[in-house]
């Protein structure tokens, strides 16, 4: 029987193990999971001065000319093309001969230009569909426009929010719990940072290696692991075994191991979170964690 259930009293592994398993949280959503509006602000300000120099072209019929005009006399606004695209790269290559693969390429941050160069991205402004856009006046402001973009673009962060999510979570009852005990913890440990603080020495298999927490209980270690999964996928099993060598990694220095993890994509994958559960001590949820199972450990 593992360290948990005696320390919880559980009669037999079965019972706590459906006890996390049944007690999972299907979200962790936070007021700044959706948009990271500082990132989107900062990222349209970059090209904040371009992109009201192209708000000239907004309704112009003679849209060619003019932005040939335009580019010649501001070339930088060149720049800001590939944000009303929403695209990150600085060049793109489009295939403009389908039967003999012909290409043309672009470098939007090239700076100084030719004049056949400027009217090539005049071009390229009105075949990727900008021109009708800026002809018709379907957009009124491309400021406006690029923070519009920039969000659509930040809602793929939204994965890595979500593991930070867990972190700060996480981070509230390990706070809680050290301050109680008196004791000190530390966010995103490593083996030279605990040197450092505490003076004492961890071997690590990677130099690199990162641990969301690390306590330290009068020379004694507590490691803490934390993710959540919303969603199913090959990654939780290659996890849950990363995580079975690693408490038999710590455990051998004499360091506790405990992994915080809680999520809906779990139950669709139990089985290696029931191997990790099996072969290490503990295994912990965020209700475990209300609960205030953090202080009985340490």
């Amino acid at each position: 029987m593992n360290k948990l259930c005696k320390l919880l009293n559980y009669q037999t592994e079965d019972e706590l193990f459906t006890k996390i398993t049944g007690s999972f949280k299907v979200r962790i959503t936070k007021w700044d999971y959706f948009v990271n509006w500082e990132k989107v602000h900062l990222n349209v300000k970059l090209f904040e001065k371009e992109l009201n120099l192209l708000n000239y072209l907004i309704g112009k019929q003679n849209l060619l000319e003019e932005t040939v005009n335009l580019l010649k006399e501001y070339p930088n606004v060149i720049r800001a093309i590939p944000t009303l695209l929403a695209i990150r790269e600085g060049s793109v290559d489009i295939l403009i001969d389908n039967k003999n693969f012909t290409y043309r390429s672009f470098d939007f941050m090239q700076g100084n230009y030719t004049e056949l160069e400027i009217r090539e991205f005049a071009d390229f402004i009105l075949h990727t569909g900008l021109g009708d856009i800026l002809k018709t006046e379907k957009v009124k402001n491309l400021v406006d426009y690029a923070t519009g973009v920039e969000v659509g673009l930040d809602s793929n962060g939204r994965k890595n929010r979500g593991g930070t999510l867990m972190e700060s979570l996480v981070k509230e009852f390990v706070s809680d719990a050290c301050e109680n005990l008196g004791l000190e913890y530390m966010a995103q440990a490593t083996a030279a940072k605990i040197k450092i603080a505490w003076g004492l020495d961890v071997k690590v298999d990677k130099s690199s290696r990162n641990l969301d927490f690390a306590i330290n209980k009068h020379g004694k270690l507590f490691f803490i692991e934390c993710n959540f999964y919303g969603g199913i996928g090959s990654k939780l099993k290659s996890t849950a075994n990363e995580y079975i060598g690693m408490n038999r990694y710590w455990n051998e220095q004499g360091i506790e191991f405990i992994w915080i993890t809680d999520g809906d994509g779990w139950k669709s994958t139990l089985k290696p979170l029931r191997e990790y559960f099996d072969k290490s001590d503990y295994l912990l949820n965020l209700e475990m964690l209300k609960n205030g199972i953090l202080e009985k450990i340490i």
